[in-house]
């Protein structure tokens, strides 16, 4: 393979929230293949600005796959084609010369568009605010063996909390559910000694919370789990729900 390639973008451009949108055609030319998506969309939006044109908007922090700021619908995949990663991480060597790549914004009506590809997010802290922590008071830490974990449930508990709460899932879901992004939060707290006192609270109030922000129900259609980056497994929807099915029939906060 040449060490470039050129593509035709077609990218949904909005002006802000509530305007009309329609997607733009531009000529990315010799985009190096080791570039990450970003890079690439930072090499066009520089063409854009040097032509007096405004450049596209999109999310990005980290760009080492950890923050989970970036996030676009590429070519109907949510974070693009490569399976376990996220779209800072994806690289132009996984497109073709003279590809033709459709960028748009995760659309869900929990995430109402901001501008371009980026989209207000803030759904999901909203429901990290209704129930996703322990109140335990903070210091030194613990002794390692003063609260046993059996390893499994230790390594449960780490895969849950993977989550960089980028939406993807969301973004995919035919629903927009954000059932495995919930689901994640409390599995993974749900399985350690430290989250079990709350456990029935914390669920009851971050579904709840999730309901009234507008996202779907969960169709167990497992798109989310195809496109998560961190390859988070639907089984811990299935804990969701048997956390939910104990606290509904068993706790006083129903």
């Amino acid at each position: 393979m040449n060490g470039t390639i050129n593509l035709t973008l077609k990218v949904w451009r909005q002006p802000g929230p509530g305007q009309k949108g329609k997607f733009e055609i531009y000529q990315a030319k010799d985009i190096n293949i080791h570039m990450s998506f970003l890079e690439m969309l930072d090499v066009v939006n520089e063409e854009l600005i040097l032509s007096g044109k405004d450049p596209i908007a999109f999310d990005h922090d980290c760009r080492e796959g950890i923050c989970g700021m970036c996030g676009a619908v590429v070519n109907g995949k949510a974070h693009g084609p490569k399976k376990g990663t996220t779209l800072c991480q994806l690289h132009m060597r996984h497109f073709r010369d003279g590809d033709t790549i459709v960028i748009e914004p995760f659309r869900s009506k929990a995430f109402p568009i901001i501008r371009d590809l980026v989209v207000d997010r803030s759904a999901f802290d909203e429901i990290i605010i209704a129930g996703g922590y322990i109140s335990v008071n903070t210091g030194s830490a613990p002794d390692a063996n003063s609260i046993p974990v059996p390893p499994q449930n230790a390594e449960l508990a780490m895969d849950a909390a993977a989550c960089i709460g980028c939406g993807a899932c969301v973004a995919q879901c035919p629903n927009g559910s954000a059932m495995l992004f919930v689901a994640s939060k409390v599995s993974h707290l749900a399985l350690l000694p430290q989250g079990r006192p709350e456990a029935a609270k914390r669920v009851l109030s971050m579904t709840g919370r999730m309901k009234e922000l507008g996202f779907g129900n969960c169709g167990n259609e497992r798109e989310c789990e195809a496109v998560c980056p961190k390859q988070i497994s639907i089984s811990h929807i299935a804990r969701l729900n048997r956390e939910f099915l104990k606290a509904g029939l068993f706790s006083r906060e129903t």
